[in-house]
């Protein structure tokens, strides 16, 4: 959309809220609220799309205008949360796909790679996975039962311990953006090649479905969301390699906040993987097919969320709608 076809298609909208601040037109807190969410909304859309206009200067300014008065009117709205996960995170996503690609395609190399090494070289799944892990799995597929190690621990236990496990993964991937995006690709590098050798290792055991379709009724989110804390990795070593027109430290507070944004969004997602991980994983009794569907559905959920629908809100502003 042209920059003059969006402010004609909102500048009522744009009005009525500078009328609301300047006491010249009255609403209720709710109605402020709202107005204040479509203004931020179209604020992000500016920047993205017109980032050195004077639409983002004026839009800026009368965000920042009514920030605290809203808090002055109303307490914290009760959907603020739901709103972030709804609307506001998604459309500010879009912006980062190109971050996304990067991250899943590192990982994806990677694990390419730790599949191929594993395969050629007899002691790379021990250098990778350690011999611990390796000799107790060795163990559980001469007793007959392969993924006995998720029936190890009880199932609060494991839950609580591989979300707290996946978060502090999730957390590197973020923070070591700060090098630069390095830091970041280092830890898609590490994973992917422990994902690959791990997979290797059950296939050259003929256990590669087995293995499969135990581990990604878990894995399916966990990878996922790694990868997308890779994402905002990038995002933030972005801020500091491309400043554009503002200081490398205006940069870096910019790319921080929409990283650790990215961050937010992925804490259910973990607490989820780390429920099938604790409480379902351990099953290995279930059927194909209802394995295939847990594994099929969040990887629809995590598709829709991160990528189809980000596009799909996007496509919804241009249009006005």
């Amino acid at each position: 959309m042209r920059e003059a076809s969006f402010v004609k298609r909102n500048k009522n909208k744009w009005l009525l809220f500078e009328n609301v601040l300047e006491k010249k037109e009255q609403v209720s807190p709710d109605k402020l609220s709202d107005l204040y969410i479509e203004i931020t909304d179209d604020l992000s859309y500016a920047k993205t799309f017109y980032p050195q206009s004077n639409t983002v200067l004026y839009l800026n300014s009368i965000a920042s205008k009514a920030h605290q008065k809203i808090y002055k009117t109303k307490k914290e709205n009760k959907n603020r949360l739901v709103n972030f996960f709804k609307h506001e995170f998604p459309i500010q996503f879009y912006v980062y796909h190109k971050q996304l690609y990067i991250a899943f395609v590192t990982f994806l190399f990677f694990a390419i790679i730790g599949a191929y090494s594993a395969a050629n070289d007899g002691d790379f799944v021990r250098l990778i996975l350690g011999d611990n892990y390796v000799n107790m799995t060795l163990e559980n597929i001469d007793s007959g039962d392969p993924m006995a190690v998720y029936k190890k621990m009880d199932e609060s236990s494991m839950f609580i311990q591989i979300t707290l496990n996946n978060i502090k993964v999730a957390m590197m991937a973020f923070v070591f953006g700060m090098l630069f995006s390095v830091g970041t690709l280092y830890v898609m590098m590490q994973n992917g090649i422990m994902l690959g050798s791990f997979l290797y290792f059950f296939y050259d055991k003929g256990l590669l479905w087995e293995s499969s379709r135990t581990i990604w009724i878990h894995g399916t989110i966990e990878i996922s969301v790694i990868i997308i804390a890779g994402c905002a990795g990038l995002v933030l070593g972005n801020g500091l390699l491309f400043p554009k027109t503002y200081t490398r430290l205006e940069s870096f507070k910019r790319s921080f906040k929409a990283g650790l944004k990215i961050m937010v969004s992925t804490i259910p997602f973990f607490i989820v993987a780390g429920f099938l991980e604790g409480f379902v994983t351990r099953h290995t009794e279930m059927p194909d097919w209802l394995a295939i569907i847990i594994i099929l559905t969040s990887l629809t959920v995590i598709v829709y969320y991160y990528i189809i629908y980000p596009i799909k809100l996007n496509k919804l502003k241009v249009n006005g709608e």
